[in-house]
């Protein structure tokens, strides 16, 4: 990765950089008659991702675990933008229950959708299983946004060929895909509390991330349809993402401490994909500072990509 260009902040072939804002990389973008789902929009850079989003002109629906707090950022936002149009709707991604629910409160509302942001993350938890007997991270992170996409993947190809505008599909991924278990996904460990390790488990949720974008975007360039899915890293940030590692992260934000970002420079790269007319047509690549990067082999791996998509179907189709 760019990491001289990371830490300066200069500008990538795209004309933007890591020091770019949310709201600079979408100036002068009207995204009006768009409907955007964004998973994790009640705090960190999915709130900003939203709260731009709706700036734009976008419809955006929030999908949450904290209700309270969706609508705290709805009424924010509601506040500066009163023109603004967005819904919350609870979302629990740890939880497949949680997430045919959301699908189906979303599908009732008969609104088209253009965008789906899959931005919601938990990162270094202790050994938990969710409750359908999956470890947190790779149940929160991959498979709930994995079911999440399937469900309303017929609605993204519907709306695209109805309005003839390109349906993105946007997985939040992070450089911590760079540091996972040894072939990248430990298929037939995934819940072995024995070799857990937080840090390498949300490398490997993070790199099926990556691998879920990819394997996606083959299948929809094979269908032909109007619909494009890739990854990005939206860089360091300063949220409270790490509260389950405090010690590690204060470690790290002091060994690396110039490629920190602000909220707003860590959603830059999110609405970038999701809303710049320069990426039409760019689908299965990894992006960072609003730019296409180059991922570890596993993340190029397209065997891997697709035991992942028969792996994860297994996941969601047992429950």
């Amino acid at each position: 990765m760019g990491y001289f260009r990371e830490a300066t902040g200069i500008p990538g072939p795209s004309g933007f950089g890591s020091a770019s804002t949310a709201e600079q990389v979408t100036e002068g973008i009207d995204a009006a008659g768009l409907t955007v789902i964004i998973t994790g929009g009640s705090s960190g850079i999915g709130a900003e991702t939203a709260r731009v989003m709706a700036l734009r002109g976008a419809h955006v629906i929030i999908g949450a675990r904290n209700t309270e707090a969706a609508e705290s950022v709805k009424q924010s936002i509601l506040q500066n933008t009163p023109s603004a149009r967005i819904d919350t709707i609870h979302l629990e991604l740890s939880s497949q229950k949680s997430v045919r629910d959301f699908s189906d409160r979303f599908l009732s509302m008969n609104l088209p959708l253009n965008i789906l942001i899959n931005n919601a993350g938990v990162m270094y938890c202790p050994f938990k299983l969710s409750e359908d007997g999956i470890e947190m991270q790779f149940a929160t992170n991959h498979i709930g946004h994995f079911l999440l996409t399937n469900l309303l993947l017929p609605k993204i190809k519907s709306t695209a060929e109805k309005t003839g505008i390109e349906g993105r599909i946007v997985n939040l991924s992070s450089a911590a895909h760079l540091t996972t278990y040894r072939g990248g996904i430990r298929f037939n460990k995934i819940n072995d509390k024995a070799a857990y390790n937080d840090k390498l488990a949300y490398g490997q949720s993070k790199l099926a991330n990556i691998l879920h974008a990819n394997e996606l975007a083959r299948r929809l360039k094979e269908e032909g349809v109007n619909v494009t899915a890739n990854s990005v890293h939206p860089g360091l940030i300063k949220t409270n993402l790490g509260r389950h590692a405090t010690i590690f992260v204060a470690v790290l934000r002091a060994t690396t401490c110039v490629l920190w970002k602000s909220i707003p420079q860590g959603a830059a790269t999110t609405c970038y994909v999701a809303l710049h007319p320069s990426v039409k047509g760019i689908s299965g690549k990894y992006f960072a500072d609003c730019n296409i990067e180059k991922t570890t082999a596993n993340g190029r791996n397209e065997t891997l990509a697709r035991k992942l998509w028969e792996y994860s179907e297994t996941l969601i189709k047992s429950t």
